[in-house]
């Protein structure tokens, strides 16, 4: 934990000596006392006492007129400056509070679903700002994306182990959130040990984990529902390649659901192994193919070689991670479309993944539907798909909305 972390934390306990920021006049509240989560480096009044604050400190929000709003989290190093922790202007921040943020999230999962693999916190939707909690059995991965989360680290982890039991967890620090915060990068387990792999059961297959050293922590439980959609489209005995594959996601979900055959693609060597590791684990070990490389070379190379699929997948990573980026995405959305497009045998299946927040459904549904025609295909849309219910929305804040899911029959 930094210096400046540490600084933070006693901010938290003791309302009666927190700071207080204000609101810009006419900057609006109302958005605030409606929902809003975040507050942005041009709408608060950053004098020399609140460019001092250290970074994750507690304070007081009020309006231009005083009027208190919320507790917030300041971080006068990021572009969201202020993030809105409880409504309650004097809301004590402590442990006491995470676990109770926690247990309301728990409760949610645990009635979803039957076995404990799933996103348990997601950030703001969730109540816990810039916090992501994936839960493996009884391991749990934290990554601390905001400052006040870093400050408050141990409280985070004692307030998971005493309300779900998880016995290991690790802090997953990677990430470019964490570098807009201004935080450093740092992996480490905090609790527990860390042997290997974690088998994942879901949608009837098993995905290998890797909650140390993989992208993210280990495995992405938004895709759960697509995979499930996209399974359906393979049952007797289909072909499918799986782009960007990563563990194996929506070809080891097809094999279960009886697919013939399942190619996996992806650039990471190390996810392509624990891929077969899942598919070994599954007994689908001789359906089941790995290709290493650029996914847009192997897919010009696969069509080189007249090859052809009934469901082809495609869940790159995010092209558009922000507004600047958008345009340059979603031609690189429309080039992974054009190239899939012709490995769909006919009647086949094409289903193309967008995880970028700055390309809304619209856009991406055009640049994917641009890219179909280009490849000289035409197609009906069967499905759109978005992350799974442990990822739950918050109504107000359009980023946490950020997966799309498309789903084409395509025609000769």
């Amino acid at each position: 934990m930094s210096d400046d972390a540490a600084q933070a934390a006693p901010d938290a306990r003791d309302p009666d000596a927190r700071a207080t920021v204000r609101l810009r006049p006419k900057v609006e509240a109302r958005p605030i006392r409606h929902g809003f989560p975040w507050v942005y480096g041009d709408e608060l009044v950053t004098d020399r006492r609140t460019q001092a604050l250290s970074p994750g400190t507690i304070a007081r929000l009020e309006d231009a007129d005083r009027r208190a709003l919320a507790t917030v989290t300041v971080n006068p190093r990021s572009k969201i400056i202020a993030r809105v922790l409880d409504r309650d202007p004097d809301a004590v921040i402590d442990r006491a509070w995470i676990a109770g943020r926690i247990a309301r999230a728990l409760a949610l999962r645990t009635q979803l679903f039957d076995a404990p693999f799933y996103r348990l916190v997601h950030a703001e939707a969730d109540g816990l700002p810039g916090v992501i909690i994936d839960r493996f059995g009884a391991a749990a991965v934290i990554q601390p994306n905001a400052a006040w989360a870093e400050a408050m680290i141990d409280d985070l982890a004692a307030a998971l182990a005493e309300v779900t039991g998880v016995t290991t967890i690790v802090k997953n620090g990677a990430g470019r959130a964490r570098g807009l915060e201004g935080l450093p990068e740092e992996t480490v387990v905090m609790r527990g040990s860390v042997e290997g792999p974690v088998p994942v059961p879901m949608n009837g297959a098993t995905y290998m984990a890797d909650i140390l050293g993989g992208q993210k922590t280990g495995l992405f439980f938004d895709q759960r529902p697509n995979h499930a959609f996209a399974a359906r489209l393979a049952r007797g005995g289909a072909r499918v390649l799986d782009v960007f594959s990563h563990v194996g996601g929506f070809g080891l979900a097809a094999l279960a659901a009886g697919a013939g055959s399942a190619l996996s693609v992806d650039g990471s060597a190390a996810a392509l192994a624990l891929a077969e590791q899942g598919a070994q684990a599954m007994g689908a070990a001789d359906c089941f193919a790995t290709r290493q490389g650029d996914a847009f070379a192997v897919m010009e190379a696969l069509a080189t070689e007249g090859a052809q699929f009934d469901l082809v997948i495609c869940d790159p990573p995010a092209f558009a991670p922000s507004k600047q980026a958008l345009q340059a995405g979603l031609r690189a959305y429309e080039r992974v479309a054009r190239l899939a497009a012709p490995l769909v045998a006919p009647g086949g299946y094409l289903g193309l993944c967008s995880c970028s927040h700055a390309a809304d459904l619209t856009q991406f549904r055009n640049a994917s539907a641009r890219g179909i025609g280009r490849g000289g295909r035409r197609s009906q849309l069967l499905h759109t798909g978005f992350a799974g219910p442990d990822h739950p929305m918050l109504p107000q804040l359009a980023e946490s909305g950020y997966l799309k899911a498309l789903f084409f029959r395509l025609d000769g």
